[in-house]
């Protein structure tokens, strides 16, 4: 029997475990099929130094475990070790340019670590500079509208002891005079279009690209992650950022779709999504058609203990809560920590339909995030993936608003997805370089056949 020969390696280095998924079969515009190989795993070797020594071992997995052939594929990569990207998000105003940035940080794959409102204050700068952020974004005011507050945040980040990078997305009349400031201070400065170009209209997309490709060549946040790109071709994503873009990929063709991903460390749900036709004009402040939420205290292995005091669920054995589930007792806990995670995640990521009053009285408008359109629910992560609940689990979400008719939540009629294979954020990945590859791997792995998937 012929060994199988990987045309293409795509890694995604985690915070406890790095994963390598091999694929062939990439030459698909002549009517062939792309293949996902197999997925070799190896601790995420952080604490080594060495991200790359966790990389390799993958890849020896793969080829003795599954006896696959790597020598001649190209790299690719994701990563979210060492705490992935950190970034810190200063605005106008909270519910404004500081919301819209937020947003963009989020989608890119960003771990936000700070935000500020208005003008940034010395004790601001002083905690900015604590937590060492590796990128910092700064947006504020609407193109032609305020430039003083921004451009004083400007200068007081441009003096500040801190030396990440900073991508500027406000107010465009004051473009020049800030990325004046920060070359005359020495500082990496990026100009991008503004992120709340006008009132009522987010323009997230470019700044997302460029949060991302600044992750990948001007940031190390894991040792040995800069050996990793030399390896690898094209930009080294957030993992989270890969995710989404994969999400994005079967709305493409879907519709209305959210992933659900559950680690050890974090819990994050992304949608890509429209209001509801009955909820358009209800609507106060925009949101993203693409949006993510990250949820830091519900990972099922390192935040475990403290989700099941804040549930007051007293019947888990501690001693049971590992990160990778061997016998029974430990899958049980696993399941029920998912459960848990799932259920306060999506509370946190939905909208509410909402009292206002005013001076025609009371009326009712959308607060957040509108999932009543939803049509997919997909679900990523080992512990949605490999514990056998993961169809129960995210089919519990489309009944858990039932009592609450202000909760926007998924329809009874939302397909449940599970993706298999473990492969979203690789297939996230691929999908810039190999996109027709990369959809027939992600409909593979989540069980989709042809006739199930719209034509746009």
């Amino acid at each position: 029997m012929n060994r199988p020969v990987a045309e293409l390696l795509v890694a995604d280095i985690g915070s406890t475990v790095t994963k390598l998924c091999a694929f062939a079969g990439l030459s698909v515009a002549d009517g062939g099929t792309a293949r996902f190989l197999g997925q070799g795993f190896a601790a995420t070797t952080v604490a080594a130094g060495d991200v790359l020594l966790g990389l390799d071992e993958a890849r020896e997995d793969l080829e003795h475990r599954l006896d696959i052939d790597t020598s001649g594929a190209r790299w690719m990569a994701a990563s979210s070790a060492a705490g992935g990207l950190r970034m810190s998000v200063h605005g106008l105003t909270a519910e404004m340019t500081l919301r819209a940035a937020r947003e963009a940080s989020l989608g890119a794959g960003a771990n936000v670590v700070f935000t500020s409102a208005g003008l940034l204050g010395q004790d601001d700068i002083d905690q900015l500079c604590s937590l060492q952020p590796r990128v910092i974004l700064l947006a504020g005011g609407v193109d032609y509208g305020d430039r003083e507050i921004v451009i004083g945040n400007a200068r007081a980040l441009a003096a500040a002891p801190c030396s990440a990078p900073v991508i500027y997305a406000g107010n465009r009349t004051a473009a020049k005079e800030i990325e004046r400031l920060f070359l005359a201070a020495d500082k990496t400065i990026f100009v991008v279009d503004n992120v709340y170009p006008r009132i009522d209209e987010l323009n997230i997309e470019p700044v997302r690209d460029v949060i991302q490709e600044v992750f990948s060549t001007h940031i190390v946040s894991a040792p040995g992650l800069d050996r990793v790109r030399r390896r690898v071709h094209g930009t080294i994503l957030p993992t989270p950022g890969a995710v989404m873009l994969a999400t994005e990929m079967l709305a493409e063709r879907l519709g209305n779709v959210m992933t659900i991903d559950v680690g050890g460390a974090t819990t994050d749900v992304h949608s890509v999504t429209r209001d509801a036709p009955e909820h358009e004009n209800m609507r106060l402040r925009p949101e993203p058609q693409s949006k993510r939420t990250v949820e830091g205290d519900l990972g099922v292995y390192f935040n475990a203990e403290q989700m099941l005091r804040t549930a007051g669920c007293t019947d888990i054995n501690p001693e049971a809560i590992v990160a990778l589930p061997q016998h029974q007792e430990q899958r049980e806990a696993a399941i029920t920590l998912t459960r848990l995670a799932c259920q306060q995640a999506i509370k946190r990521h939905v909208g509410r339909v909402l009292p206002s009053y005013g001076v025609y009285g009371r009326t009712l408008v959308v607060e957040g995030r509108d999932l009543s359109a939803i049509q997919w629910i997909v679900g990523t992560g080992g512990a949605l993936t490999r514990l056998g609940a993961g169809t129960e689990i995210l089919a519990a979400l489309r009944t858990q608003g039932e009592d609450d008719d202000s909760n926007l939540m998924p329809p009874a009629s939302a397909r449940i997805l599970l993706d298999k294979d473990y492969l979203l954020a690789a297939a996230g990945v691929m999908s810039r370089y190999h996109r027709t590859a990369a959809r027939q791997v992600l409909y593979t792995s989540l069980g989709l056949a042809e006739e199930e998937i719209a034509d746009g």
